[in-house]
């Protein structure tokens, strides 16, 4: 019986782990899986010790590029068959539906581009600091920097498999020993791509220094004997408000946690936007790129649009017009963007269906059929359970003033959509001092730089890698020993 479940491979510093193989349940119960009884592994999890990684220092930066562009060349799905035994095992775990993963999967060696890793490493760390001491003289003293990789413990989301292959890819790129927790929503992906890297080259530092495995979120086994300064020194947390909340516990001096919380994000749209049917059409095409792409399952899916349209009657008539139009426009996205859901939360869709008998306060455009809906207020008031919008709906909401929408920007926004154009200054500026950590364009969310700078408000690259520092003095920085007490000048 037990022999007909997909495997979560375990993938320990260059050598597959597919023995001592226990039941795991999938997210929501879509699928059981096996994956090594971690109780058996926990020990080879964390690299034994720093001194190991001193092999990552005989790399080049360059060296690690030929690396990671052979490993893209080898994780073409249609070539690959870990990859695509994994493509299909995620169609029953995954979030989102068959034609959007299969794009995901058909992407994904697009990341490993040796040029475009260049230019996301120089842009986000710099890559000097990664291959050498960067000096200057500061103060009579040579003061070198450099940037070392870290042991990180990797708590990896679910909601796209491309989320694994980032994560290993910036473990390679900052010589960092790269140790990932699976989702138990893609618990394969990650995988695959490890063991393509045994296939690939076993020996080589890059794939010694990477570990994959699954284990249950709050296993306490597990945890009290990784999550400890011994044998990590960061844990990069992606996740829900739970899982991120439980890892804060094992935070102690020794380990610092990189927090990519859980996030909402919204557009801002002003009324030059609806000034005619055109307008009305094509900012509805651009709202429908935003919260309808991938299902509405990323992080910066738009769940509410702020129109400054006003709250008069003129103005929820302009704003039911956009909501039809961003509906329909939803159908002509390509299947490789977007579907029906795959099945539409049933207390969203109870919540929706209530507002259908409140006419005076909301109007509800689809959702009948579960294939998403857009919700107009007739206030500028968002839904009461605007938290928990998904599944392609969104909450179109009228206000007057751009500080209304300001008074609803905070730490939790991620991502802004803005359009037109002119209100992208004053969005920018107003927006990042409440707590948006992101303005695009409107319709441009999903179709942008890519996740090459600051996320979430912080720099990940930056912050899982140790800044170390060194000083030398100058011939004409004098020392105490000979100096006077008035040529002396402490600097903390």
């Amino acid at each position: 019986m037990l022999a007909t479940r997909p495997i979560s491979y375990a993938v320990l510093r260059g050598e597959v782990i597919d023995s001592d193989l226990i039941e795991f349940g999938g997210r929501g119960g879509d699928i059981a899986f096996l994956a090594p009884d971690p109780a058996t592994i926990v020990d080879r999890l964390p690299l034994a010790s720093p001194r190991l990684m001193e092999d990552l220092y005989a790399l080049s930066f360059e060296d690690i590029l030929d690396y990671l562009a052979e490993l893209g060349e080898r994780l073409h799905v249609d070539r690959n068959d870990r990859m695509r035994e994994a493509r299909e095992h995620s169609y029953a775990t995954a979030p989102t539906t068959r034609p959007i993963m299969d794009h995901f999967f058909h992407d994904m060696p697009f990341m490993f581009d040796r040029e475009r890793i260049r230019a996301m490493v120089d842009f986000t760390i710099g890559v000097d600091y990664l291959e050498r001491w960067v000096e200057r003289e500061v103060h009579g003293v040579k003061t070198a920097i450099r940037a070392y990789g870290a042991r990180t413990l990797h708590i990896v989301a679910g909601n796209g498999p491309v989320l694994g292959a980032l994560t290993v890819l910036r473990g390679a790129v900052t010589r960092g020993d790269t140790l990932i927790k699976v989702p138990s929503n893609d618990p394969f992906t990650t995988g695959a791509i490890a063991r393509t890297m045994v296939d690939m080259a076993p020996d080589h530092p890059i794939t010694r220094h990477l570990a994959v495995a699954y284990w249950r979120g709050g296993d306490e086994a597990v945890e009290r004997k990784v999550y400890q300064p011994h044998a990590i020194e960061k844990i990069c947390a992606w996740g829900g408000f739970a899982s991120v909340k439980h890892v804060t516990k094992y935070i102690q001096p020794g380990i610092e946690l990189i927090s990519l919380d859980p996030k909402r994000s919204a557009s801002i749209i002003g009324p030059e936007a609806l000034a005619s049917e055109a307008a009305i059409a094509e900012t509805g095409r651009r709202l429908a790129c935003d919260f309808a792409t991938g299902n509405q399952t990323a992080c910066a899916s738009a769940r509410m649009a702020y129109v400054l349209c006003g709250s008069d009657d003129d103005g929820i008539a302009k704003l039911k017009q956009l909501g039809q139009a961003a509906y329909d426009a939803m159908f002509t996205l390509p299947e490789v963007l977007t579907t029906k859901p795959k099945r539409y939360d049933a207390s969203l869709r109870q919540q929706v269906d209530a507002l259908r008998f409140s006419d005076d306060f909301y109007t509800v455009i689809g959702g009948e059929d579960g294939e998403g809906a857009v919700i107009v207020s007739h206030t500028p008031d968002r839904v009461d359970f605007w938290e928990y919008l998904a599944d392609r709906t969104i909450n179109l909401i009228p206000v007057d003033t751009l500080d209304e929408v300001l008074d609803v920007v905070d730490a939790w926004t991620q991502t802004v959509g803005i359009w037109p154009a002119s209100l992208h200054e004053t969005v920018r500026h107003k927006g990042a001092l409440h707590g948006g950590q992101r303005f695009v364009e409107l319709g441009y969310v999903f179709n942008g730089a890519g996740l090459v700078g600051p996320q979430d408000g912080i720099e990940p690259m930056r912050r899982i890698v140790k800044w170390i520092i060194s000083e030398t003095p100058t011939p004409a920085k004098k020392p105490f020993w000979e100096a006077t007490a008035g040529d002396i000048q402490v600097i903390a």
